[in-house]
C-alpha cells in the first residue's frame, strides 16, 4: 500500500486574546501559551497590542524573532495572500484579534477565507468571545439568535433599525445582538430605553471577564429606572421581545 505524504503546509492558528487587561491565563487555556511559544509568524489587527499580549503570555519569547503583518480596515486585501506564504513553506501562523476571538466582529475573517482557498488548515483555539459569553448569560433564546454588528450612526436610521430588530425578534422568537463604539454607549442605552417597547427584554453585558464585569437582563420599563455609566466600557446589547 502506497502511503500519501504528509501535507507540508503550516497551520493557521486562530488565537483568542483577552477582553481587557486581566491576567491572561485566568481566562485563556494553557494551549494558547503553547502555541505562542512555537509560532513566530503572526497576522494581527494592531502590532503593539499583539506584541504586549505575546510578551505577557510568553515572557521568555524573543520579540525579535517575531514576524508580524497587520490586517485592519486600512489593509489592501490584495496583500493578504502574501502574508500566508510562510504556511505554504511549512511555517505555522498565528492570527490575533485586538480582543476576543479572531474572525468574529474582526477583520481577520478575510485571512481565514483566503487560508481555506489555499488549502491551509485552520485551527481555532478555545478562548473568550464577548458575544457568546453575553448570549450565554442573557437568559434569552440561545437556540435562535443573530449578531448584527454595529447599528447605524444616523439618528433616524438607528431608530428604524432598532424597531426592525425588535419586530424581527418577536416574529422569529430570535434574540438580537449588537455592539456600539464604547464612547457612544451612553447614547445607545438612552436610545434603547426611549425606542423599545416597555416589555421588551434588554441585556446589558459590559466589561466581560474583567473585575468590573456587569451583566443584567431587565425589561425596558425596568431599565428606565436605572442609571448606568457605560462610557468607554466594551458592551454587548441583546434584545428580545416575547
Amino acid at each position: 500500500m502506497e502511503l500519501k505524504p504528509l501535507d507540508p503546509k503550516g497551520k493557521l492558528y486562530l488565537i483568542p486574546t483577552r477582553l481587557g487587561d486581566d491576567v491572561p491565563l485566568e481566562v485563556l487555556p494553557i494551549s494558547i501559551k503553547k502555541v505562542l511559544e512555537q509560532v513566530n509568524h503572526y497576522i494581527v489587527e494592531n502590532e503593539k497590542p499583539a506584541r504586549r499580549f505575546i510578551k505577557k503570555v510568553s515572557p521568555s519569547k524573543s520579540q525579535r524573532s517575531l514576524v508580524i503583518h497587520t490586517v485592519n480596515k486600512y489593509t489592501d486585501v490584495s496583500e493578504i495572500p502574501g502574508y500566508l506564504t510562510p504556511c505554504l513553506n511549512g511555517e505555522s501562523i498565528g492570527l490575533l484579534s485586538d480582543a476576543g476571538c479572531p474572525g468574529i466582529a474582526d477583520p481577520g475573517a478575510e485571512v481565514i477565507k483566503i487560508a481555506h482557498e489555499k488549502g491551509i488548515q485552520v485551527v481555532p483555539l478555545v478562548g473568550p468571545s464577548s458575544i457568546l459569553l453575553a448570549m450565554m448569560s442573557s437568559g434569552m433564546n440561545g437556540q435562535n439568535f443573530t449578531f448584527n454588528g454595529y447599528l447605524p450612526i444616523d439618528k433616524n436610521e438607528r431608530k428604524s433599525t432598532i424597531k426592525h430588530l425588535e419586530r424581527t425578534s418577536l416574529e422569529k422568537n430570535q434574540a438580537q445582538i449588537f455592539i456600539e463604539t464604547p464612547y457612544r454607549n451612553d447614547k445607545m442605552f438612552a436610545d434603547l430605553k426611549s425606542i423599545l417597547h416597555a416589555n421588551t427584554r434588554l441585556c446589558i453585558a459590559c466589561d466581560i471577564t474583567l473585575t468590573t464585569e456587569f451583566i443584567a437582563t431587565k425589561t425596558v420599563e425596568e431599565w428606565k429606572k436605572e442609571e448606568l455609566d457605560l462610557h468607554k466600557r466594551p458592551t454587548i446589547y441583546i434584545i428580545q421581545r416575547d
